[in-house]
């Protein structure tokens, strides 16, 4: 019970690090491919008598830079993924700058009560943007719309856009969490940023250094 809540808590940075990995690996691969044949083609001219061995390593490497026009279009697909999966993280993380100078000024009481009706717009805002994409998301895929660049392998603009209502539930949830630590005496605001107070501590941290 214990490793699966740890894998729910750490949910969204597991898809991020995921994501990241693969969006770097292909990208290299690709990358790679397309400015490593010429090498072996400047090798073929250089010593010719392997001209034909780096010619025909430089042909076999031009052909899969060739083929792996679809990386674009891949990495593409997983930046999204990766902002939606980024969404909910940065719920979770206490992620996202938000002005709450003033409600800091209230009492604790005011505090909470504000944190709760705050919770409670963006968990509108979040169920209304989930219920929304599912739908186009249904629509989507019921059309079937073959992705970019994709399509080859089977995937459609609709798989893709499953992330959008993915997201937005992922989002949905966390809030949920949130509203309940508010409503239990657990926590007094939303946790967000707080960009003023980590510049405080980094300006005081060189301060001592000096």
């Amino acid at each position: 019970m214990q490793s699966l809540r740890r894998v729910w808590e750490h949910l969204e940075e597991g898809f991020i690090a995921f994501l990241l990995a693969a969006m770097t690996l292909v990208t290299f691969v690709y990358v790679m491919l397309n400015n490593i044949y010429t090498l072996f083609f400047a090798l073929a001219d250089k010593w010719a008598w392997s001209s034909s061995f780096f010619n025909a390593l430089g042909d076999g490497t031009m052909t899969w830079a060739q083929d792996m026009t679809w990386s674009v279009a891949l990495t593409k697909a997983m930046f999204g993924w990766l902002i939606f999966f980024g969404i909910s993280y940065g719920v979770r993380t206490a992620g996202h700058l938000g002005v709450d100078a003033l409600v800091r000024l209230t009492p604790r009481r005011v505090q909470r009560l504000l944190g709760m009706l705050a919770c409670l717009c963006c968990l509108a805002y979040a169920g209304l943007f989930m219920v929304a994409s599912y739908k186009w998301v249904s629509a989507v895929l019921a059309a079937g719309i073959g992705a970019e660049d994709l399509d080859h392998f089977g995937l459609e603009v609709g798989h893709i856009a499953l992330i959008v209502p993915i997201g937005f539930a992922l989002v949905l949830i966390r809030y949920l969490e949130i509203f309940y630590r508010l409503f239990t005496h657990r926590q007094v605001g939303l946790g967000l940023a707080d960009e003023a107070g980590e510049a405080s501590k980094l300006a005081g941290s060189h301060e001592e250094r000096d």
